[in-house]
């Protein structure tokens, strides 16, 4: 009897041990963002890495490099997949030549209002499952959707409406986007975000998709674009954070929960710091008389939405994936009272 508790005993002791182990395992991962270094959005970013050491009690670090560090801000998808990331924050719309399904997920022009209905969306409305299942056969696991808020919009020239748009070489990423803005009359050009001030300032664009209003002064946009639309009228983009498939699935439950989590913070985070700048940079933009801030009426804004719902149906009929999430999103706004 004695020797059977002793051994009952030491067999506890081994799982506690191993269990301790467990526990004090470090996982260190490198992430790629698509935001270049000392941009506000990187930033963000870089707090989010640091709250997730201290989260998980220093058993995760994660070390966050800017676009462009290790392949090309479209090449993350493959990247992660292929376990040369550990995982990327990006914008989906980037990966929409593989399956259209991407474009009409990361970014269905028109659907929002605001930050807030999407995450509804994402969270409770069956957007995270998904994305969990467009990316899965890419050896991605979607860990949660992030944004950046209603964009800001840049033009060289004055903008007060769709009409407006006609013949408007416009820098905006490849898929819906795109496609949008050619049904609206403009003459899209698929460029990275670090190209936009060149382009904008030589000519070789008149206006840019390109990122929140602060953002973009931030960066000097509106010094080669000083037309910017505020608030913006055409895109609210999702920003995932997704992990390697394989590394997601070795760590424990609670790290897995805790990385969930901290994009939850992430992007409440993101969010509000950015609408603070926005609010800042629009009253800085607005006292500079080389600056003409435009807001568009309800009117164009309805008319700029009914022709990107247009292109919502044309997506949905280019693959399985985007009937897919095409059905998936108009029985959520439909069931809300969102599909007017």
């Amino acid at each position: 009897m004695a020797r059977t508790i002793r051994m009952t005993m030491l067999a506890a002791m081994m799982t506690a041990t191993a269990g301790g182990a467990a526990q004090a395992q470090d996982f260190s991962f490198t992430f790629q963002s698509v935001d270049p270094a000392g941009n506000p959005n990187f930033q963000i970013q870089n707090e989010w890495t640091e709250r997730v050491g201290v989260m998980s009690g220093g058993r995760i670090e994660i070390e966050l490099l800017p676009v462009g560090a290790v392949v090309e801000y479209n090449e993350t998808q493959d990247a992660v997949g292929a376990g040369i990331l550990d995982g990327h924050i990006t914008d989906v719309s980037y990966f929409s030549g593989k399956d259209p399904a991407f474009g009409l997920a990361a970014n269905p022009i028109g659907a929002w209002s605001s930050p807030e209905e999407m995450f509804r969306f994402m969270r409770y409305g069956g957007g995270n499952e998904m994305m969990a299942a467009l990316e899965e056969p890419y050896n991605l696991k979607f860990v949660g959707a992030t944004t950046t808020g209603l964009e800001g919009f840049v033009s060289k020239r004055p903008l007060d409406g769709v009409d407006d748009l006609e013949g408007l070489k416009v820098r905006a990423p490849e898929g819906l986007i795109q496609q949008v803005f050619a049904a609206a009359g403009a003459v899209p050009v698929n460029l990275p975000y670090a190209e936009v001030f060149t382009a904008l300032d030589k000519g070789v664009i008149d206006a840019a998709d390109s990122t929140v209003f602060s953002t973009n002064q931030s960066q000097g946009l509106h010094k080669a674009g000083n037309h910017p639309v505020y608030p913006g009228f055409h895109s609210m983009p999702l920003v995932e954070v997704s992990m390697n498939l394989d590394v997601w699935n070795s760590l424990p439950a609670d790290l897995q929960e805790i990385m969930t989590v901290s994009v939850r913070d992430l992007a409440t985070d993101m969010v509000s710091q950015l609408s603070i700048k926005d609010l800042e940079a629009v009253a800085e933009a607005k006292a500079n008389p080389d600056i003409t801030v435009h807001n568009w009426p309800a009117e164009e804004r309805a008319r700029f939405r009914t022709i990107a719902m247009g292109q919502w149906e044309n997506v949905a009929a280019q693959s399985d994936n985007a009937k897919q999430v095409y059905d998936t999103l108009t029985s959520y706004l439909k069931a809300q009272g969102l599909l007017d």
